[in-house]
């Protein structure tokens, strides 16, 4: 379906989303000015932008964040050489993030060491991969 796109059809899709930002961006603004604390980030070229409301801090949008790499992961799952080293690195990260503010217990210290072995096991299954091409 992507493939049939025309230049002029995905031009219109990025005009599109230009005009869209530029709303969002007034709205926010709107919001601001009446106090409410609103964080906007963007990324223009990948047609993503990301709202964030003044409670939300540097952990919760790293938990937002790894819940995409995720499902990355889960949708490539075995058809792309790196899921494997993603899925289990997200896993690392997961357990950090979910504990960030207290300690780690042995069972989870174990659970990442089980991770980390995963990753060693991907990686000499990518690099001997590598050396076939």
């Amino acid at each position: 379906m992507h493939a049939c796109r025309t230049p002029e059809i995905i031009l219109d899709m990025v005009e599109d989303f230009a005009k869209f930002y530029g709303a969002l961006s007034d709205l926010i603004k709107s919001f601001e000015q009446k106090n409410v604390l609103i964080k906007m980030s963007s990324d223009l070229d990948s047609n993503i932008v990301r709202i964030y409301g003044e409670r939300s801090d540097a952990l919760a949008r790293a938990k937002t964040g790894l819940e995409e790499v995720a499902e990355l992961a889960y949708d490539t799952a075995e058809h792309h050489p790196y899921w494997n080293l993603l899925y289990n690195g997200s896993q690392i990260i997961k357990v950090v993030l979910d504990k960030w503010n207290d300690a780690l217990t042995e069972e989870e210290l174990g659970e990442i060491k089980w991770y980390a072995d995963k990753i060693k096991d991907s990686l000499g299954n990518v690099s001997s991969d590598h050396h076939h091409e």
